[in-house]
């Protein structure tokens, strides 16, 4: 069975997207400059990052710590504290467990 558009501008419409896709690999130079690195060169440099991305990860953490506080129900710091609810401080260090694997993925890159 042989499938023929029903006009020749639906053929040309399903040809643009093949285009558009191929034009960035054919628009690419095979002798383009690398971009500049972010690695650090220095060891302060290493110390100073590191120290950026612990400040940035330890927020993180505790801002995604919080949005889970708010979204349920009571409030987790003192269901842990004042109530020494054991099953809370678990969901609650599993809370943070999560968000900091999530944070250091996406430091990663």
């Amino acid at each position: 069975m042989n499938w023929k558009p029903s006009s020749p501008t639906i053929g040309r419409y399903l040809s643009v997207p093949l285009l558009l896709a191929a034009h960035p690999i054919l628009a690419a130079a095979p002798d383009t400059v690398a971009p500049v690195s972010w690695h650090p060169q220095t060891i302060w440099q290493a110390l100073s990052y590191m120290l950026i991305f612990a400040a940035a990860g330890i927020m993180a953490a505790i801002v995604g710590y919080k949005l889970f506080d708010l979204c349920t129900p009571g409030d987790l710091n003192k269901e842990i504290i004042q109530n020494k609810n054991i099953a809370a401080a678990i969901v609650a260090a599993a809370v943070i467990l999560g968000v900091c694997i999530i944070i250091a993925v996406a430091m990663l890159g």
